[in-house]
């Protein structure tokens, strides 16, 4: 599947937002669809497990007519004592993504949806990117004058620290495995640091009394989530820890894109026994239709107790 360049329009177009303890959790949709064969996206998640789970996967989650996995491309804008932080970026407008056609040289309105969600780039506090995949780090910045700077020219970028070495200059771009990974680098994250606007962590970092990060590593080595907990309300914002709800009822699916399936599968496995034990709402990057969920242990795996409801922002 391609994205062609184009916006997605009807529901997505607007922001959706829903308050939990004292903070605003607001959902801006880049684009939605069709992304690509569903079993080439899980590859371990047979064709039984789709076709038991129709009734609730399709139409958000799984289009049956072509067995394509129905993906958004997705930020996340939390305001939080005081501050706007703003959870990936995006793909950006204008890269070179040569090995990723439905990312090359894309052209977006993703700040003009921000802005229509009530954010200008100024804004921003904080940019939390849980890994350095190109669909995550894209709008960290912007072109001028045929240099790339800061999008956000008042933020503190968070990068995680395993991800920035295996990605950059001292592991040879990614051990040069993937030449993308190399442009990723050099246009999105690389200029974030010549401008001094980045921070460095690893293990666990506390951006504020109600936002932690943490490490969650396997689909990168430095792919993390953020937990939010205020005024008794729970979240975890898993980046690509899933990818698909089918990984939800078998988190020993990986996706294609995880670099260490058996660590990626260790991470999903104790994310999501976390959230079901603690009932925290699990918010994934890549999700369609309501986007979050609350889930519950079912045997071996986990069951979907119900999807999160947003109002229009």
């Amino acid at each position: 599947m391609n994205t062609e360049n184009t916006e997605s329009s009807g529901p997505t177009e607007n922001a959706e937002s829903v308050v939990l303890g004292d903070v605003e959790v607001i959902r801006v949709v880049e684009w939605q669809g069709p992304f690509g064969p569903a079993r080439g996206i899980v590859p371990a998640a047979g064709p039984e497990l789709w076709r038991e789970n129709e009734d609730w996967l399709a139409p958000d989650h799984w289009a049956p007519d072509d067995d394509s996995a129905v993906m958004a491309l997705q930020s996340w804008v939390l305001r939080s004592g005081g501050r706007t932080v703003l959870i990936d970026t995006g793909v950006g407008d204008g890269r070179e993504r040569p090995g990723s056609p439905q990312f090359h040289r894309r052209q977006g309105d993703f700040l003009g949806r921000l802005e229509r969600a009530g954010i200008r780039p100024e804004d921003v506090d904080v940019v939390v990117n849980t890994h350095l995949h190109a669909d995550h780090v894209g709008w960290n910045t912007h072109e001028v004058d045929g240099e790339w700077v800061p999008t956000f020219p008042n933020a503190q970028y968070l990068l995680p620290a395993a991800d920035d070495f295996h990605f950059g200059p001292e592991n040879a771009y990614g051990n040069g495995l993937q030449e993308d990974d190399r442009l990723v680098y050099e246009d999105s994250v690389a200029p974030v640091h010549r401008w001094g606007r980045s921070l460095l962590w690893d293990g666990t970092h506390r951006i504020d009394e109600h936002l932690t990060l943490e490490s969650a590593p396997g689909h990168t080595p430095g792919s993390a989530v953020l937990r939010l907990a205020s005024g008794g309300e729970r979240a975890v914002f898993v980046g690509d820890v899933l990818h698909s709800p089918v990984q939800i009822l078998d988190p020993s699916c990986d996706s294609c894109f995880c670099l260490d399936a058996g660590q990626a599968a260790a991470s999903r496995r104790r994310v999501l026994g976390r959230a079901a034990d603690e009932r925290e709402l699990v918010v994934p990057a890549h999700f369609g239709g309501a986007g979050a969920a609350e889930v519950r242990r079912e045997g071996e795996g986990f069951g979907l107790v119900r999807w999160a409801a947003y109002g229009r922002g």
